[in-house]
């Protein structure tokens, strides 16, 4: 049965290419059609009443009623959803609210996905992956192998019975076809558990006798998922687990200081990793060519974007550019307008373009996670690639890492960056591996470079090594604890690693 469904599956991928050469070659225009749809299809919720927009509003009378907002700003708004008022961002109720974390650093963020864009997004952008998988491997076998899902949980919201959140995967979980349950592992039941020790105790057995051929999720968690199944089967690889194993859909976080160890764990000259950019808000992007980086940018999924330049994120009247206006090499603020209901909505990510024809990316950071304290302009893309680039030159890996800056004061004459890494396998030497690190981001990053010259404005920086463990058990003890929340790489202030620090000396 399952020989059968994957050849209806590979013939209805194949047949489907013809959506993504119009996502490469039509993007702009995709876009002008998306933001019609979106205002025609919610153009009677209050917000949008209250604004003066209507569904034949122009984008110039768009941009000119509707502000640019924040989670903070928006979240009022939310809240009267999920209690069940109707006609508040979309017309009608909303049942789903995806739960997400962003940074350890902040409070959890609750974004509304209505049913339409469940299909729009979501539902749509997984059969584009089946389709690029199938048009790379016709014979890959996606539907005769089964792919491990590592979601979240769905509670009930408090105050209102109908409203259930959780993290987005799931949600997604929860309302997938159920013949689609079924090429899954684990069972539904056991994935959306809220308890997380509980729940990868029964992964590791469960899955450990599937054949799995692909498997998505933050790289640090599944690395967790991963040693705990070698430690149960007393194997060196997972392949020896699944030999089948042919595809990693990776994202959330740089993957650079990751990949060597995934590698070292999937040892095939076949294996695809394959980068996309799900959020909580949406479904944006997803890598269309295994032999160069950048994802293609979905301009047909019921997101509507647009781009503040970096430069112009401390001004009180932004640049805002359409897609037509965005250039290669310039880092954009992404603002999003969907149809779940987030109105002109600054995600927080950073992006860049490789190029414009068609309109690929990379995710280069955060807005909130960056140093910048001297003027060093220090960015996440920077220190996972400087990451990586040390890890292959001293045979060691890295299994989680955060900086922050060090301050003037009577101790430290010049200020420079603290680093905190947790090793899976150390360096030799640390204090060589420091200042080749050092010296490495000097090389990607001329700002970094500028103001180590000398020592006149910064330090070398300096890296304290903690326990293999210590980010997870930070993590817990703060209540962070899910396959979503990650360990934010920069902060431009020293809040995450003092509380950091002082968790470990409590710890001792």
């Amino acid at each position: 049965m399952k020989h059968v469904i994957d050849k209806t599956a590979r013939h209805y991928a194949l047949s489907r290419r013809i959506r993504l050469e119009s996502l490469r070659t039509n993007a702009v225009h995709l876009q002008k059609q998306t933001f019609k749809n979106i205002l025609y299809k919610l153009s009677k919720a209050n917000y949008l009443i209250d604004h003066g927009i209507n569904s034949k509003s122009s984008l110039l009378e768009f941009k000119k009623h509707l502000p640019i907002i924040t989670y903070e700003e928006v979240f009022p708004f939310i809240e009267r959803m999920m209690k069940g008022e109707k006609d508040i961002l979309v017309p009608g109720t909303v049942r789903w609210f995806a739960k997400s974390s962003g940074t350890t650093g902040a409070k959890s963020k609750f974004i509304p996905v209505t049913r339409n864009f469940m299909r729009t997004a979501y539902t749509r952008t997984n059969w584009d992956i089946v389709t690029i998988l199938y048009n790379h491997d016709p014979n890959i076998g996606i539907f005769r192998h089964k792919t491990l899902l590592m979601g979240g949980n769905l509670k009930i919201f408090p105050e209102f019975s109908k409203t259930q959140i959780g993290d987005v995967s799931a949600i997604m979980m929860e309302n997938m076809p159920r013949f689609a349950k079924s090429f899954n592992t684990p069972t539904f039941e056991i994935a959306l558990m809220d308890n997380w020790d509980e729940k990868l105790e029964l992964m590791k057995t469960i899955c450990s006798e599937e054949n799995v051929l692909t498997f998505g999720g933050v790289p640090t968690w599944l690395l967790v998922l991963f040693r705990m199944m070698l430690e149960y089967r007393k194997v060196e690889t997972m392949l020896e687990i699944w030999p089948n194993a042919r595809v990693f859909l990776h994202g959330g976080v740089g993957f650079d200081p990751y990949k060597e160890e995934f590698m070292k764990l999937f040892p095939k000259d076949d294996f695809l990793y394959m980068e996309v950019y799900n959020a909580s808000e949406g479904y944006f992007g997803l890598q269309d060519q295994f032999d160069e980086e950048g994802m293609l940018l979905l301009t047909d999924n019921s997101v509507f974007y647009e781009f503040i330049p970096k430069s112009e994120l401390g001004s009180k009247q932004p640049i805002v550019l359409q897609l037509a206006d965005v250039q290669t090499e310039v880092d954009y603020a992404l603002v999003i307008t969907t149809s779940s209901g987030l109105w002109r909505y600054k995600i927080g990510d950073l992006i860049r373009f490789s190029s414009i024809h068609p309109f690929r990316f990379k995710v280069v950071g955060r807005i909130k996670q960056f140093i910048n304290t001297f003027g060093e302009e220090l960015m996440v893309h920077n220190t996972d690639r400087a990451i990586a680039i040390c890890c292959e030159k001293f045979s060691c890996s890295v299994a989680n890492y955060t900086a922050a800056p060090i301050y003037f004061s009577d101790d430290h004459k010049n200020p420079g960056h603290q680093w905190l890494i947790e090793f899976d396998r150390p360096p030799i030497d640390l204090n060589i591996f420091t200042e080749v690190l050092d010296k490495t981001i000097q090389s990607l990053n001329s700002d970094y470079e500028a103001k180590r010259y000398n020592n006149l404005v910064m330090n070398q920086l300096r890296i304290i090594p903690v326990p293999k463990g210590s980010f997870n058990a930070w993590l817990k003890a703060n209540s962070k604890w899910g396959a979503q929340v990650k360990v934010p790489r920069l902060s431009n202030d020293r809040d995450i690693i003092e509380n950091i620090l002082n968790y470990l000396s409590l710890k001792v």
